[in-house]
């Protein structure tokens, strides 16, 4: 029997490195996703949706990585309607203390057409595939792809049929964004009546948040009986994005009274991997992001500033701590020590290594010779920027000179190490920039393609940092690059560096192997 107990609790399943890898560009390396899961694991996520398997080798080898790593989460794997994707999913998960496949099929009249299925055909197929993946593991989760536009007679015959073949999860997706809490909790109401051995089972929710009502529709599913909600961090994900992971436990953290459901989300943690997300998948933050942005506990009325001093209740419905946030943002500076330093970063979430901490602190340094005062945002930036460059690039940059005019085009004097060898060269081109970046194709010539250029200031003043984020695709492969300077100028060309670097890494892993 259920107890009240596990009733009221809402298992946490994250995609951000499947669904939210999937926004065009958010693409990460091998060492990223490995980083982010870990985060995932240790603040208590339940179920990692770890990547699609089939999709690609490298996808492949970081899902049966994080399998074998994890430490409490189950790992899942996604898998389309059909015998090889499930065997290929079933391999790179299988080695995880707690597997799980997970597989659907488009179940809405547009996703029929396109699989040229009939209804019983699809029925067969669903139960054919279910049973085969609940054959090699004991945890199969069924999704059918766009639920909430496939007519309700249907939807019933599917999901039963993914019930008796052996699913455990039956996660009924909003794939377009479509529905509206009314309809979200409404559909899982009807399911939960309508289908036998639906008490069985838990239903889950996977919302997009195309009209802007992802959360929402999210927790109207809790509310109806889904006990499983399908988000991801800075709720990152294809078109408008997914169910935010921090907005919905925050919201049933906060709003407990009326939601009582708990998770099992260590909510101290939020503001790191959400920093880590947006550092390698290249989307920063918007300011007045729920939770999560950079002006979520910020207050510019006189009135509000009064409020918060004498009771910060007034117009905090949450404390900055309960994320992960430090009360205050005291600068640091230059007469700052490496002990201070360290303090400093444990406040912010970074528990650097020994040798870590000496590179973050020897830039510090030089940045604090630059700024008056070293925020919050410039450390975090600072640790950001050590974990894209490394000495082992095969592409360094050395030095860098701009010569800026208000007739004629810009120059650029650069000077990269390629493979260890120091190679120089000017460029021209329309502004410095523009200079610098053609100056990067001359000594080292390539075919990648700029797809993105964005600059944002760390912090406020003249002398604030600017973190650049790059996005560039090679026959297919996107990668995106980041780097923070003082220097906008610097650090465009750092982030273009550190792009082609992972363009190589990725060359080298996808290189035929040589003959023997």
């Amino acid at each position: 029997m259920t107890t009240t107990r596990e009733q009221d609790r809402v298992l946490i399943f994250d995609t951000t490195l499947r669904d939210g890898e999937q926004s065009p560009g958010a693409t990460m390396t091998h060492e990223e996703k490995l980083e982010i899961a870990s985060l995932l694991d240790e603040m208590g996520v339940d179920i990692i949706e770890a990547g699609f398997p089939i999709a690609s080798p490298g996808d492949f080898e970081a899902v049966r990585a994080i399998a074998a790593a994890s430490r409490n989460a189950v790992i899942c794997g996604l898998s389309r309607a059909n015998f090889a994707d499930i065997d290929r999913c079933w391999e790179a998960v299988r080695h995880a203390r707690q597997p799980r496949i997970h597989t659907f099929i488009g179940t809405s009249p547009l996703h029929r057409e396109i699989t040229k299925l009939d209804p019983e055909g699809m029925i067969a197929r669903i139960h054919e595939t279910v049973t085969h993946a609940r054959n090699l593991c004991d945890n199969v989760q069924w999704s059918p792809m766009d639920a909430t536009r496939t007519e309700h007679d249907f939807l019933c015959r599917v999901v039963e049929t993914a019930i008796k073949a052996g699913a455990r999860t039956i996660n009924i997706p909003d794939t377009v964004g479509y529905t509206a809490p009314r309809e979200s909790a409404a559909l899982i109401a009807m399911l939960r009546e309508r289908v036998p051995g639906a008490d069985t089972i838990i239903f889950a929710t996977h919302c997009h948040n195309d009209l802007g009502m992802a959360t929402a529709n999210a927790l109207a599913a809790v509310e109806a009986g889904a006990r499983q909600i399908e988000c991801t961090i800075n709720g990152l994900g294809e078109r408008a994005g997914n169910t935010a992971l921090e907005e919905v436990v925050m919201a049933l953290k906060v709003r407990n009274d009326i939601m009582p459901y708990r998770t099992n989300i260590d909510t101290t943690r939020i503001m790191k991997i959400s920093r880590l997300v947006a550092a390698v998948s290249g989307f920063p933050v918007q300011f007045n992001k729920a939770v999560v942005g950079k002006n979520a506990f910020l207050h510019e009325s006189g009135i509000h500033q009064d409020g918060v001093l004498k009771n910060a209740a007034t117009f905090e419905i949450m404390r900055p701590e309960d994320i992960g946030l430090t009360a205050t943002n005291i600068a640091m500076g230059k007469h700052s020590g490496r002990a201070a330093l360290r303090a400093k970063l444990r406040d912010l979430g970074y528990d650097l290594a020994d040798n870590q901490l000496n590179d973050v602190f020897v830039r510090f340094k030089a940045l604090a010779d630059r700024k008056k005062e070293v925020y919050d945002d410039d450390l975090v930036a600072l640790v950001a920027d050590n974990a894209t460059t490394t000495e082992h690039d095969f592409i360094q940059v050395r030095r860098l000179r701009v010569v800026c005019g208000t007739e004629g085009p810009q120059e650029a004097d650069l000077t990269l190490a390629i493979d260890g060898v120091e190679r120089h060269i000017d460029a021209t081109g329309d502004g410095p920039i523009d200079a610098a970046f053609n100056a990067i194709k001359m000594l080292f010539p390539h075919k990648a393609r700029l797809q993105l250029y964005q600059v944002h200031a760390v912090t406020e003043g003249t002398d604030a940092q600017a973190t650049v984020s790059v996005r560039m695709e090679e026959e297919g492969k996107i990668v995106t690059g980041q780097s923070a300077d003082t220097d906008t100028v610097v650090a465009s060309v750092k982030a273009y560096v550190n792009a082609l670097n992972k363009l190589i890494v990725r060359r080298q892993k996808t290189a035929p192997a040589a003959m023997s």
